[in-house]
């Protein structure tokens, strides 16, 4: 409904080429947003381990159709060496000239587009095809050297579990002052995380704290 009120203006003011190519483009666009967001979500794709031949018949359908399309448009378009009776009416002089007036918006466009322009609208074309197939590769592809971090384990620790597993490493008696006890490497910020803790929670310090 919006596209079309949105591409009715155009339609109006005889602009029929914008206003069929508006809603086709924005159409365009949300499906593939839509295709990139299933994409990411990593679905495990069951269609993968079954046979190709299930899909040939519709394959082969399809490709006999367009392969006639093509020697049908071929067979029409191609004037023959040695033209019959038949054949005479296209090779009658036509004065192009007089045909530039009646000609639609879309056949002018096309006309532009197709003859002068046609290596400025194939460049473009290739530069998103590579750029849509290299999006594709990228997002199925997982590289292994991205660093990558667990946030549902790293949230999960436990910060007492965290900040007793550095008391566990040797003792640390050379940099220890005499007439106090011996602290393991780390175990001052420990004492005084725990210190703090014991001050909010208003539990009793450990027996390494000094009060």
């Amino acid at each position: 409904m919006i596209l079309s009120v949105s591409s009715s203006p155009a339609l109006v003011s005889g602009l029929d080429f914008f206003a069929m190519i508006s809603p086709v483009v924005h159409i365009v666009v949300i499906a593939i947003s839509f295709l990139f967001m299933v994409m990411m979500l990593n679905i495990q794709i069951t269609e993968i381990h079954e046979e190709v031949l299930r899909y040939l018949p519709v394959s082969g359908l399809i490709g006999l159709i367009l392969w006639w399309e093509l020697f049908f448009i071929c067979d029409n378009e191609t004037i023959p060496l040695l033209p019959t009776h038949k054949k005479t009416t296209s090779l009658r002089y036509t004065v192009h000239a007089r045909k530039v007036r009646s000609w639609t918006n879309l056949e002018t466009l096309g006309n532009l587009l197709y003859t002068y322009y046609s290596v400025l609208f194939l460049v473009p074309s290739l530069i998103f095809l590579v750029a849509m197939i290299g999006a594709i590769v990228l997002t199925m592809h997982r590289t292994t050297r991205v660093k990558r971090q667990d946030v549902f384990r790293r949230n999960a620790l436990d910060s007492r579990r965290t900040i007793m597993r550095r008391t566990t490493d040797q003792l640390d008696i050379s940099l220890t002052p005499p007439g106090r006890p011996c602290l393991r490497p780390g175990e001052g910020r420990t004492a005084l995380s725990l210190s703090l803790m014991t001050l909010i929670v208003g539990l009793p310090p450990p027996s390494f704290v000094k009060q």
